[in-house]
Order: structure tokens, then sequence, then C-alpha cells
């Protein structure tokens, strides 16, 4: 998934999320719904300063500008955000999980783990949540949780999540095989290796096969 492309996926599911929401009152073509990051971050930003938006559509700005600057790499202001969209909607499973996510990025993977079981509570299939919580269950050692939670994000996220599995993997020279979305035993191999491997990440980069799971 590589970063940028695992949060602007999370981005387009929690835009259509909001955009019936948002139209209630404003443009669902406003430039916080939009796929271009820069155009997000400023017409979220102008959401924001709105007078009177109601808390639901206040929430959602918040919680697609933090995913604007996390896909700048700015961490720190994203959480600043994702604390603002969480106090306006507690059940916001996309934002708990970015949070979560945005903590691990960090260094502070420990700190998401709450965030990422509300998630998972609240969307007990997002195959995105799941593969925040195998990082995090990864970073901390603990391999057999790990490998059962990409495992997981792999069934519900299908083809394209095993793809970008595939994707890492090949990156980390874990696996040779074919980009075909297959969860294979040559896979399953790879994938464990990598959960015992120190900083082994089994997301590709951002530049890595691209054209491959686009």
């Amino acid at each position: 998934m590589g970063l940028s492309r695992r949060i602007a996926a999370l981005a387009v599911l929690l835009a259509l999320s909001g955009a019936a929401a948002l139209a209630t009152a404003i443009d669902p073509t406003l430039d916080c719904l939009s796929e271009d990051n820069e155009r997000r971050i400023s017409g979220c930003s102008a959401m924001i300063e709105t007078p009177g938006l109601p808390p639901e559509q206040l929430s959602l700005a918040y919680g697609l500008r933090a995913l604007g600057y996390s896909l700048k790499g700015w961490f720190e202001k994203a959480l600043t955000d994702y604390d603002k969209a969480i106090d306006l909607n507690p059940d916001f499973a996309a934002a708990l999980n970015n949070r979560a996510w945005a903590y691990f990025k960090l260094g502070r993977a420990q700190q998401g783990r709450e965030d990422v079981e509300r998630a998972l509570r609240l969307s007990p299939d997002s195959p995105y949540a799941l593969d925040t919580r195998a990082h995090i269950r990864q970073s901390a050692g603990d391999a057999a949780a790990a490998l059962s939670d990409y495992e997981l994000a792999m069934r519900y996220g299908g083809e394209s999540i095993v793809r970008l599995y595939q994707c890492g993997l090949r990156s980390q020279s874990l696996y040779y095989g074919a980009l075909d979305g297959i969860y294979s035993n040559d896979v399953k191999r790879a994938l464990r290796a990598c959960i015992g491997t120190r900083g082994c990440d089994p997301l590709p980069g951002d530049e890595d096969c691209r054209p491959s799971v686009s």
C-alpha cells in the first residue's frame, strides 16, 4: 500500500461515507472531498471555518484534513485534527483507525492500540483497521496475532490487499512470485519471515510496484 496509497484508499472511503451528510448542507463536490491533496486540505480548512457547521460535518472535515496532513507526513498535525474529529464523533471508525496509524508512524504504536480496537468494534471487517492492528501487534513482537490480522485483512480486502502485501514482500526480497492477488503458501512463508524480521513492513513503499497494484 505504501503510506500515501494506503491513506489515499482510506480517504476515498471516508469521503464517500461523508458525502451524503455533507450534501445535506453544502455542495458534495466541495474541495474537501477532492482526491487532490492540496485542494482537500484547503477545502476542509474552509469548511472548518464555516460558522454553524453541524458537528457531524465538522467532524468529517477535521478527519479529511487530517488525512491530507498524513499524506504530507505531518502526523503530529494530523493527530490534532483526528482528536477534534473524534471528540465531535466518538464513533468515527475511520478517524479512530487513522489516528492509530498516525501513532504507529510516529513510533508510538502502543498509543494507537485502544483506537484501533475501538475502530474494529465499530467496523470489524475493515481491512485497513485489521492492517493497522497487525502492524501494531508486529511492532510489539506478537507474531502470531499479527499474522492472524494480516490474513483477516486479506480475507476482507480481497485480491487488491493480497497484491499489496505481495508487492511489499517482494521489495523486502522475501517473495519472488507473481503479483496475482492469491494468498499462496509462498506468500504466507514470506509474510511470516517479514513479521519475524525487525523493521520489515509487508506494505510496499510509495513508488514500489505502482503499475501493478494501482
